[in-house]
């Protein structure tokens, strides 16, 4: 614990120490519509790759509560044996889209593919040779119309809806996936960029996770606010049907050089990951950030 306590000191010291001694902070904050390419003055054509979710690296996480032993609702896919996982391990994001087809629809709507990976890497474990605990893939088909719906200050930005499949690419017993139409609207005013994410889940042949949208929730909400070149954004899961359940994520990003930022992250609550679907859980991460929404 000691060692992890020097890390997170360290690398936080050598953040605010580099941001103070870096002159060049610039920061491209990129409204809604730029990074959609809603309009077209914004709009640069198709097969530009461009990042879509946040991309980050936390060298440090820390659990309260390691899912050692993961279980499911269906016997067939649920851990015998605990694993000796480390409550302390890195965590790494990577995620892109790119336009397929563009002016669909009345010269307006645009297909998107995008592709997510998030990695949970317990590289301070020795004892397990510093394996990956945990890597989820998440390929979408996504199509987004353009509005301008003037509302309390803001604009109703687009409309769309996208396939989302999302596994962790495991075998027996620890293999988990779902397949989702995800509906997606999306919201700005001044420095506040919203969007409110409800889907509906497809049904599989066999449920590795049966009652995950009990655990982890029916839709998203993200909420994304910038204040000169520090971004503060929320993402909120939660189910339809009752107060439990869900999940909240805070970040808190900081400028150190150009696109370079610091991050700190906290999460509570339910499916961090797929194999920690119906698992409750807080964590604290401190990293770095490439990119945000």
């Amino acid at each position: 614990m000691y060692k992890f306590s020097l890390l997170l000191f360290l690398t936080s010291f050598a953040l605010v120490h580099g941001q103070e001694k870096m002159k060049d902070t610039t920061i491209i904050v990129k409204t809604y519509s730029q990074r959609w390419e809603l309009n077209n003055a914004v709009k640069k054509g198709t097969f530009r790759l461009m990042s879509y979710k946040p991309i980050y690296l936390t060298a440090g996480r820390i659990s309260s509560n390691p899912n050692k032993l993961p279980k499911s609702e269906n016997p067939d896919y649920s851990a015998s044996e605990s694993n000796p996982y480390n409550n302390i391990e890195a965590k790494f994001q990577l995620s892109f889209k790119t336009k397929v087809i563009q002016d669909l629809l009345w010269g307006k709507g645009d297909i998107w593919i995008g592709y997510t990976q998030k990695a949970h890497w317990q590289i301070y474990n020795t004892e397990i040779s510093r394996a990956f605990r945990e890597l989820n893939y998440e390929p979408e088909l996504i199509f987004k119309y353009p509005l301008q719906i003037n509302f309390l200050g803001g604009q109703f930005k687009s409309i769309g809806a996208s396939f989302n499949h999302q596994s962790n690419g495991k075998n027996l017993p620890t293999s988990r996936s779902w397949n989702r139409i995800i509906f997606h609207t999306g919201y700005e005013i001044d420095n506040w960029i919203i969007t409110l994410n409800p889907w509906i889940r497809l049904a599989d042949d066999e449920d590795e996770n049966p009652k995950i949208t009990k655990y982890i929730g029916n839709g998203e909400l993200n909420v994304a606010y910038t204040y000169n070149k520090h971004q503060f954004y929320t993402i909120i899961t939660h189910p339809f049907s009752s107060f439990e359940g869900g999940s909240i994520q805070l970040n808190y990003v900081f400028p150190i050089k150009g696109h370079l930022r610091g991050q700190v992250q906290v999460f509570e609550g339910y499916g961090e990951t797929m194999i920690d679907y119906n698992h409750r859980q807080t964590t604290l991460g401190v990293g770095i950030s490439f990119a945000d929404w």
